[in-house]
C-alpha cells in the first residue's frame, strides 16, 4: 500500500473518529486466483491480513495535511492550531514524533511542559496548557490499543509543538500584535523559532530555546527576573483581586518591551514617562538620575527613540504653532502688549519684525495665522537655561524651565509636550565628562545673562529612549507608578479579558 492510499484511510478514519488500524498483506501470484473458504476458517498455505498499527508518523502527517480543508488557515482552525505553519516546518515531511515515547512524555518534552505551565513569569496568561492537551498527556498513562495510542500520541505532539512554538513566539513579537505597531525583527539576523526549537532538540536544551527570543534589553530582563521571584511568594487570602492586578500591571509592560525593536546599546538616556524620571545608563548600571515633567494628558509626551547630538545653552524659544493659536492668539485678541510683558517678539512669514499693535487681531483666526513667536533667551524663557536637540517628528526637546518648583510635585504630567528637566546643566556636564571634554560651562547666572544661544557639539553622540512603563524593577523589586495617560487598559484587556481592575 503506497504513502498517498495511507494517508487517506488515516484521514478518513480520523474524520470518523474511529481507532485506525492498517492490512498489510501479501497479492497472490498473477497467475493463480486468489484463494478463498468458509468463513472464519484459514485457508491453507494462504497468509491473512495481519491489522497492524499505523505508525505515529503517519497520523501526524494526516493530521497536518491541509489539502482537504481548502487553505491552511481553515485546516489549522479546525484543529484548533495557533502556529499551524510553524508546527509543519518543524516536524518536515518525515513527521517523526519529536516529545513522546510509547507511553509518556520525554524528559525533553517535561522539561517544555513545566516552561509552558511558567508563561505568568513571563507577565503572560496562564492558557498554554489547556485542559484538553493535559487530558492527552494523561492518557499515555492508562491502558489503550495500540491504534488508539498511536492516535493519542499524534495529537498530543501536534498540540504540544503548537503550544511551544506559540511561548517562543509570543516571547519574541508580543502575544498581541497592534495595528500601529507591527511586529518587527530586532538587529541582526533573523530569529527563527522552528530553527532554535530543532537544533534544541537536538541537543536538550529546549528550555534555553523557548526562553531565547526574549528581548535583550536591561529593562525587560530586570523585570522579567523581578516578576519570577514575586510571583514565588505567596499571597494572603485577602490579596487576591489586588494581586492579580499588580500582575496584570506588570504583564502589560513586558508585553510592550515585546513589542520593542531595540537593539540595546552600552549607554544611552531612559527616560519612563509614569516614573516622572531620565536615567542615564551605562553598561547596564544607572548613572544618573533626574526629575521630568511630562506632556499632559490632553497634550501627550510622546514615545520615541532618537539621538542627542547637541545642546543649545542660552536658547531662544521658537513657540510651536498649537501654543501660538490655541494659547497666545486669545490673549492678543485682549491685549496685544502680552507679548511684551512675556519677552516674546512677533515674526511675519518672511522674518521681518511686527508690532503686535499694528495687527488687526480680532481678524487673525488658527487657520490662518501667517506670524511666528520667539522668546529671547533670559531668566524667563521657557526653555530655561539649556535645551538637548534630538530629531523626532513630534518637535519636542528635553529643556531647563524657570518653573522648577514643579519638580517636588508627586505628579508631574504639566507640559505640553516637551520634557522639562531638573539640574539640566549637570546632564550636560555628564555629556561632556563622557567624552573627555573640559567642563567649561557657565553658571546658572552666567546663562540666564548670556545674550546669544550658543550650540555645543557632541562627539559621542547619546542614544535616546522614551517609553511608557508603569511597572519597572528597581532592585529586584517591582515598583508600580499611575497610568497617567490611560493606555493599560486596552492592552490588559486584550491580554487577560474584561475582568474589572481594583
Amino acid at each position: 500500500m503506497n504513502t498517498f492510499s495511507t494517508l487517506a484511510i488515516v484521514r478518513r478514519c480520523l474524520a470518523l473518529g474511529l481507532a485506525v488500524a492498517l492490512p498489510w498483506c501479501s497479492s497472490a501470484p498473477n497467475d493463480q486466483p486468489a484463494a478463498t473458504g468458509p468463513p472464519g476458517r484459514e485457508v491453507p498455505g494462504i497468509h491473512q491480513p495481519i491489522a497492524q498499527e499505523v505508525p505515529v508518523a503517519a497520523l501526524i502527517a494526516a493530521l497536518l495535511d491541509t489539502s482537504a480543508a481548502g487553505s491552511a488557515r481553515a485546516a489549522d482552525a479546525r484543529r484548533g492550531l495557533q502556529a499551524g505553519p510553524e508546527v509543519r516546518a518543524l516536524f518536515g515531511p518525515a513527521c517523526a514524533p519529536v516529545w513522546t515515547t510509547a507511553d509518556s512524555l520525554t524528559a525533553t518534552a517535561s522539561a517544555a511542559w513545566q516552561q509552558l505551565r511558567r508563561a505568568a513569569e513571563f507577565g503572560l496568561p496562564a492558557d498554554y496548557v489547556p485542559a484538553a492537551l493535559a487530558d492527552l498527556r494523561d492518557s499515555l498513562a492508562l491502558p489503550a490499543a495500540p491504534d488508539r495510542r498511536a492516535g493519542q500520541r499524534a495529537r498530543l505532539e501536534i498540540q504540544l509543538s503548537d503550544a511551544v512554538l506559540r511561548l517562543m513566539r509570543d516571547l519574541h513579537r508580543g502575544r498581541l500584535h497592534p495595528r500601529d505597531e507591527p511586529a518587527r525583527d530586532r538587529a541582526g539576523a533573523k530569529w527563527q523559532p522552528v530553527t532554535e526549537l530543532r537544533a534544541a532538540l537536538s541537543r536538550g536544551s529546549v528550555v534555553a530555546a523557548m526562553r531565547s527570543g526574549q528581548p535583550t534589553n536591561r529593562e525587560y530582563r530586570a523585570l522579567q527576573r523581578a516578576l519570577a521571584q514575586w510571583l514565588a511568594r505567596p499571597v494572603p487570602a485577602d490579596s487576591a483581586a489586588p494581586y492579580q492586578a499588580r500582575f496584570e500591571q506588570a504583564g502589560v509592560a513586558l508585553e510592550r518591551w515585546r513589542w520593542e525593536a531595540w537593539a540595546p546599546t552600552a549607554e544611552y538616556i531612559f527616560i519612563n514617562l509614569p516614573a516622572y524620571e531620565l536615567q542615564v545608563v551605562a553598561h547596564d548600571s544607572v548613572r544618573r538620575r533626574h526629575r521630568v515633567i511630562i506632556g499632559k494628558p490632553e497634550t501627550p509626551t510622546p514615545t520615541l527613540s532618537s539621538v542627542i547630538r547637541y545642546f543649545t545653552l542660552a536658547p531662544d524659544w521658537h513657540v510651536p504653532h498649537s501654543i501660538a493659536t490655541k494659547e497666545i492668539l486669545p490673549r492678543l485678541r485682549e491685549n496685544p502688549g502680552y507679548l511684551t510683558l512675556n519677552n516674546l517678539t512677533l515674526y511675519d512669514e518672511r522674518g521681518r519684525w511686527r508690532d503686535p499693535f499694528s495687527v488687526r487681531w480680532g481678524a487673525v483666526s488658527a487657520a490662518h495665522f501667517p506670524y511666528a513667536i520667539r522668546q529671547a533667551p533670559g531668566c524667563e524663557n521657557a526653555l530655561g537655561n539649556v535645551v538637548f536637540r534630538f530629531a523626532n517628528p513630534y518637535s519636542v526637546y528635553l529643556h531647563d524651565t524657570p518653573t522648577r518648583q514643579f519638580f517636588e510635585r508627586p505628579v508631574r504630567a504639566l507640559s505640553h509636550g516637551c520634557i522639562r528637566l531638573a539640574e539640566p546643566l549637570a546632564l550636560a556636564a555628564y555629556l561632556l565628562r563622557r567624552e573627555g571634554r573640559p567642563v567649561q560651562l557657565p553658571s546658572e547666572a552666567e546663562c540666564a545673562r548670556q545674550p546669544t544661544p550658543r550650540d555645543v557639539r557632541l562627539t559621542r553622540p547619546l542614544p535616546l529612549f522614551v517609553r511608557y512603563a508603569t511597572c519597572v524593577a528597581e532592585g529586584g523589586q517591582l515598583r508600580f507608578f499611575p497610568d497617567v495617560y490611560h493606555r493599560d487598559e486596552r492592552v490588559r484587556r486584550a491580554l487577560f479579558g474584561a475582568a474589572a481592575k481594583p
